[in-house]
């Protein structure tokens, strides 16, 4: 169930340690953001399991489709740090309540597991919406959904 409550929100904290600072990463990564053309900057932080924070901001491109998101960003840098699994992605923007991920997003942290815990912020406001990628992302395209089908002639897997 996707859940709201403020920052210091007994729930959001005991959900979520280290809470405040992959809240303080996504606010520094939104402050590096190249968000040129939508003015819209976005900072993400990613918990692995072995405790390191990854952080990734959006880079936006004139050719729309090159952008990057905030939360794609994070997951590259978790995975070409050598996370240990994911454990929770949080992300800040600059105005206004908390903004969900997009559907791409949602659609990659989905490949880390259903139980990872999303928790989206704003610089503006204290409030917090939080919940999993399965409360995010019901009935999700994974792994298991490719399950069972066979791989096309001639491809390598």
């Amino acid at each position: 169930m996707i859940q709201e409550g403020t920052r210091s929100s007994t729930e959001a904290v005991a959900t979520l340690p280290r809470l405040r600072e992959l809240l303080d990463a996504a606010t520094v990564a939104a402050g590096r953001a190249q968000a040129r053309y939508s003015g819209y900057p976005v900072g993400a932080a990613i918990l692995d399991a072995w405790g390191v924070i990854h952080a990734g901001c959006n880079v936006e491109s004139a050719a729309f489709a090159a952008t990057i998101c905030a939360e794609r960003g994070a997951v590259a840098a978790a995975v070409a740090g050598g996370a240990g699994g994911l454990i929770a992605c949080v992300t800040v923007t600059r105005d206004g309540d908390p903004a969900s991920c997009c559907g791409a997003c949602r659609q990659l942290l989905a490949e880390f597991g259903h139980g990872l815990l999303i928790v989206n912020g704003s610089l503006t406001s204290d409030r917090l919406r939080w919940g999993t990628v399965a409360d995010w992302l019901p009935h999700g395209f994974t792994r298991a959904s490719l399950e069972g089908i066979p791989a096309p002639a001639g491809s390598q897997g």
